[in-house]
């Protein structure tokens, strides 16, 4: 009995180990991009706000553009507070080439609007190779 079982055993720890060793095979192949189209705001427009909230508080009454006589592109949005109360919420600007890709970033900063005001930010590109511009504005937290 004893002959038998060490060769029976030797042969299913063998089985065990090598079953263990396979790898699973991996898809290694390109793949294209998910599609954008719901989600592609910044790339169409001038101005966005990033979350439901800013969208119900803030509002964009009018955009300026202007280049400065050195070149570099100069843009300001008049900002209007929708709420009954005092917000803060912040903005930046993305200046970007002519093909919408982003060149200069300039840093968000603080907008304090009182209940019904308006409010202008204005941002200034780092050089003149700035074409297009999207203003973004979220929530501040």
């Amino acid at each position: 009995m004893k002959k038998k079982l060490f060769p029976l055993l030797t042969v299913a720890g063998a089985a065990l180990l090598f079953a263990g060793c396979e790898s699973p095979e991996y898809d290694k192949g390109a793949y294209l991009p998910q599609s954008v189209a719901v989600n592609d705001l910044e790339n169409r427009t001038s101005l966005v706000l990033l979350s439901k909230d800013v969208q119900h508080s803030v509002t964009c009454t009018g955009l300026q553009e202007m280049r400065l006589p050195d070149g570099r592109l100069q843009v300001a949005a008049n900002l209007r507070n929708r709420q009954t109360r005092r917000i803060q919420v912040q903005a930046n600007c993305e200046f970007k080439d002519a093909q919408g890709f982003a060149i200069d970033s300039t840093p968000f900063q603080n907008v304090f609007m009182d209940e019904a005001a308006q409010e202008t930010v204005k941002f200034i590109s780092m050089n003149d190779k700035a074409a297009r511009y999207t203003i973004r504005i979220r929530e501040t937290r």
